[in-house]
């Protein structure tokens, strides 16, 4: 019975405009989180993670990391309140909170090699949050496990924090977190279009997962929330032509930027 009734109440939202689209490409998504919301769990988030990390003190990386930011989000069309840290950590992971919090892990810069792979990892992290990618998995989340009782769902409870922290990308162990295949998929294609647009050679976007893919095993795609490497590698490479011609469109060309 309350199967059936979550099951009702998901298709009545649907048709009172529980729906978001992306604006890079076109899909609509369920959801029933405010952006408000979202960007207000994003800004504590953020400030847990401040409090809870340590932030480099590199000069040179730091300026390269909020020139990659910079670049980035003046193309997303987006008008959050943008903000870029770059966290010490060994950890080769970054994320983007809702409202623009952007957080860059030092163990992922050898990965990224040179300033155009930080501006994809960028690139595709910003794209989760203009998608709204961490408000759908809330409210997956609340459809299951709340009845869609959003008014209960609040930052400041404990027992909800570290679903809250998993769905808007950030957490404890970073490195454990997922998005689903679509949405990491969505990502990856916006990132690239992302950094193409702000002039960064967007040839180096595939090749940054076949690096992602060396020295560790994965379960089967069909296994896991994220698409293999080899998948990621493949839908980049067949839409490079579109990325190049944004990157030629570009008012500035940057190539790869610096080495990092």
């Amino acid at each position: 019975m309350r199967k059936s009734l979550i099951v009702f109440l998901m298709l009545v939202l649907s048709t009172l405009g529980a729906c978001v689209t992306n604006p890079e490409t076109g899909r609509s998504s369920f959801n029933i989180v405010p952006e408000a919301t979202e960007i207000s769990m994003g800004a504590q988030a953020f400030a847990q993670v401040k409090s809870e990390s340590t932030e480099s003190r590199d000069a040179k990386m730091i300026d390269v990391v909020q020139r990659v930011a910079d670049r980035i989000t003046a193309v997303t069309g987006k008008n959050y309140d943008w903000e870029v840290r770059l966290v010490e950590s060994n950890q080769a992971n970054a994320f983007v909170l809702p409202g623009g919090k952007i957080v860059i892990y030092t163990g992922i810069l050898p990965i990224c090699e040179t300033e155009s792979g930080l501006a994809f990892v960028m690139g595709h992290e910003v794209g989760h949050a203009i998608a709204r990618h961490g408000g759908q998995r809330m409210s997956s989340t609340m459809v299951v496990q709340a009845g869609l009782q959003i008014a209960d769902f609040s930052f400041n409870d404990s027992a909800q924090k570290p679903m809250i922290m998993a769905a808007l990308g950030a957490g404890t162990q970073l490195g454990t977190l997922k998005y689903s295949r679509v949405h990491e998929s969505e990502a990856d294609y916006m990132g690239i279009r992302y950094m193409a647009k702000a002039g960064y050679d967007p040839s180096v976007a595939p090749e940054l997962w076949v690096r992602m893919g060396q020295g560790g095993q994965r379960p089967p795609e069909i296994l896991s929330t994220h698409p293999a490497n080899e998948t990621r590698t493949a839908e980049l490479r067949a839409v490079m032509k579109e990325a190049q011609a944004l990157y030629q469109a570009a008012p500035k060309q940057y190539g790869q930027g610096v080495d990092l």
